[in-house]
């Protein structure tokens, strides 16, 4: 039994034919399926996916790259949505500084950076709104955090390139939840620093990654009580599959792959990951 603990069913890639990415899933020997939101709206319909396929439990949440369209009362919204029974946790939600708008003064990847003048007159403004994006992450994060803890959740946490402010936000929450942070590449160092607060890591198609050597590294020595797996489809599919469309049934591609990293069989990985989402998620069934 698998559990793929990071899904987005809700997503337009599985329009046409998530019956039978569902059935693909099955046979592929994954059970239950995690399918989270990334906004209310997106929330909403994955609850009602959740409410449709027994095998399907939803998480509710808004990602932090949704949170400048976060209406005032989102967190009424959702609210009202987590206390759904399918409900299984808050997310996805944290941290995302990967696209902040300072990293687009050179005009994109394809700037010819030694045509740019040294001092560029934009920066100041740009300082200012990375800013505004930053604190607007936060506020939308730390509100779903506190929602999580009024609502006895756990949560799952998207964090790209704001690893420290993550943390900072984070640790007064010590103890009052659970946190597994998704799609987990960072070194074994950091994944200590998680359990010792407390929480867990989740691996992606990522792992199967050649040059994916931190990911790796960190699937070979966390301990097995600590992490599971998931795809984050329809993103991220694991090698022999990169480049297309992610789906649940690749969570075993991924399982496959971090028990052989860790010299285990995947009966036992797969045995160990449900267990861990089993108590993480608290399925009503």
């Amino acid at each position: 039994m698998l559990i793929d603990t990071h899904s987005h069913l809700d997503f337009p890639d599985f329009a046409a034919d998530l019956d039978a990415v569902l059935a693909r899933a099955e046979t592929a020997g994954v059970t239950r399926i995690v399918t989270i939101g990334t906004s209310i709206e997106g929330s909403r319909r994955a609850v009602a996916l959740a409410e449709k396929y027994p095998q399907v439990y939803a998480v509710v949440g808004v990602h932090p790259n949704s949170a400048a369209e976060a209406e005032d009362n989102f967190i009424d919204e959702l609210r009202v949505l987590a206390q759904n029974p399918r409900v299984v946790a808050l997310g996805e939600c944290g941290l995302d500084y990967h696209r902040l708008p300072s990293g687009h003064l050179l005009g994109g990847k394809d700037a010819i950076l030694s045509e740019m003048p040294l001092s560029d007159p934009r920066e100041p403004i740009a300082a200012i709104r990375d800013g505004a994006v930053k604190s607007a992450q936060a506020a939308v994060f730390e509100q779903q955090l506190d929602l999580a803890v009024e609502l006895g959740l756990n949560v799952v946490i998207h964090e790209r390139d704001a690893w420290d402010d993550t943390l900072e936000i984070l640790r007064p929450y010590t103890g009052k939840l659970r946190a597994v942070f998704h799609c987990f590449g960072r070194m074994p160092t950091h994944a200590q620093d998680l359990i010792e607060l407390g929480h867990m890591v989740s691996f992606t198609g990522i792992v199967t990654f050649k040059n994916a050597v931190e990911a790796q590294e960190t699937a070979q020595q966390i301990p097995s009580e600590s992490f599971m797996v998931e795809t984050d489809c329809p993103f991220l599919a694991p090698v022999p599959f990169r480049g297309k469309r992610c789906e649940p049934a690749h969570t075993r591609q991924v399982a496959e792959h971090v028990a052989r990293l860790r010299g285990e069989v995947l009966e036992f990985l797969a045995a160990r990951t449900s267990a861990n989402a089993a108590a993480f998620f608290r399925f009503p069934d």
